[in-house]
């Protein structure tokens, strides 16, 4: 059906690229495309294309852009934090004949309500005279004027808005990276504690913020080009109307210049608000960065108290050995004092039986030790013996084949 429509209204084959990048989708892969076509045949037509009963001379122009404007999908209640967005594209086709003044419009976007909404109280009994009035040509190229300076103004429609709420979120997520405190006060931690999340918001932001840029300088390159095909074609000596319309084809460029003057302001804004989420994001990883250093200072010094910890052990250990050594050695039966003998009884058997037990139980005890100590040694080399391969692996690799 739809190519029944456009083969009959013999629609130029660009329309049918512009409006592929319409349909369910997940995520919105298509901002990043825009643009806009021109067809113009003044002179010497197709004589398939001369349809006098249909309104159709042959000469005629078509133009095909595509635009995208800002909307808030939630509800004027919603609090500011909550809020969420939509960036919705259109594309416009626009089919002028100049002898006979017959005007085609086509317009593909999700919910066109708003869109015929506009129009119909534009050319409706409501609307201005000249912008309704369609008894000849040069009334009809008029009209079509109104229509584009419509889809134009829808455009530019609500990115100021969208814009102060990006810079309200980048503040209310980054402003105490900026003047909130770093330091300990007393005993009550008054800093903020930054995390990973804090990094990905911001990341989250600062793309937002470049999408929208692209978006605008997209939409301003439309408005330039449409633009300058109107002047272009007031200055074409083989466009019919170019001294009746002539008045009306300079109020137009002067506001589709001040609209491209406006984008132009926003987008300096945008780049601004890009700068300081930039910024921003670079001191909250700063932040997490000396979060990392101050735990491993608190790490260093709590090993340093346990460091001093042990050596103090290790000094009354030491202390304590000798006599602990000796007081082991003359509880056993090498050295006897009883009855009253200050001398005592040395026994020549027993300290054998001691040095038969305690030398072979200290070698073994040294040689359980050394033995563990090799193990963990092994286990470490190979432990970063993956870490080393990469390094062994030659710089190219795979098969040839020749011949």
């Amino acid at each position: 059906m739809l190519l029944r429509i456009l083969s009959y209204h013999q629609v130029m084959p660009s329309y049918i690229d512009m409006i592929s990048v319409f349909g369910s989708q997940l995520e919105a892969r298509e901002l990043r495309f825009s643009g806009f076509r021109e067809q113009t045949i003044l002179s010497s037509p197709d004589p398939g294309t001369m349809i006098p009963d249909l309104g159709r001379s042959g000469k005629q122009f078509q133009l095909c852009y595509h635009l995208k404007t800002v909307d808030c999908t939630s509800s004027p209640t919603t609090k500011p934090q909550d809020k969420t967005w939509s960036i919705r594209p259109a594309t416009f086709l626009h089919q002028f004949d100049v002898v006979y003044g017959t005007t085609l419009w086509i317009v593909t976007k999700g919910e066109v309500e708003d869109i015929k909404e506009s129009i119909q109280n534009v050319t409706g009994v409501k609307g201005r005279p000249t912008d309704r009035a369609f008894g000849t040509s040069a009334e009809c190229f008029v009209s079509s004027l109104t229509i584009h300076l419509l889809y134009c103004h829808w455009s530019t429609k609500s990115w100021v808005a969208y814009l102060e709420w990006l810079e309200y979120r980048v503040d209310t997520a980054t402003d105490l990276v900026v003047i909130g405190p770093r330091t300990f006060d007393g005993a009550n931690l008054v800093r903020r504690e930054y995390t990973p999340k804090d990094l990905q918001i911001t990341q989250f932001l600062e793309d937002k913020v470049n999408e929208t840029m692209v978006v605008m300088e997209s939409n301003m390159e439309v408005l330039m080009q449409l633009g300058s095909y109107y002047e272009g074609l007031a200055n074409n000596d083989e466009f019919p109307l170019r001294q009746t319309c002539a008045n009306a084809i300079r109020a137009f460029s002067t506001q589709v210049n001040d609209m491209v003057y406006d984008f132009k302001v926003q987008i300096r804004g945008a780049k601004l608000l890009v700068r300081k989420t930039s910024d921003r994001k670079t001191l909250i990883l700063q932040h997490l960065q000396s979060q990392a250093t101050d735990k491993m200072e608190n790490l260093t010094l709590s090993m340093h108290r346990e460091a001093i910890a042990v050596r103090i052990i290790t000094v009354v250990t030491l202390l304590y050995l000798p006599a602990t050594f000796v007081s082991t050695f003359f509880s056993t039966d090498v050295i006897k004092y009883q009855n009253g003998d200050p001398d005592g009884t040395f026994s020549r058997p027993a300290l054998y039986r001691w040095l038969q037990v305690t030398l072979p139980l200290t070698a073994l005890t040294l040689a359980v030790g050394y033995l563990a100590f090799k193990t963990e040694d092994i286990k470490r080399q190979f432990r970063q013996l993956p870490n080393a391969l990469p390094d062994q692996l030659p710089l190219f690799s795979g098969r040839s084949k020749t011949g």
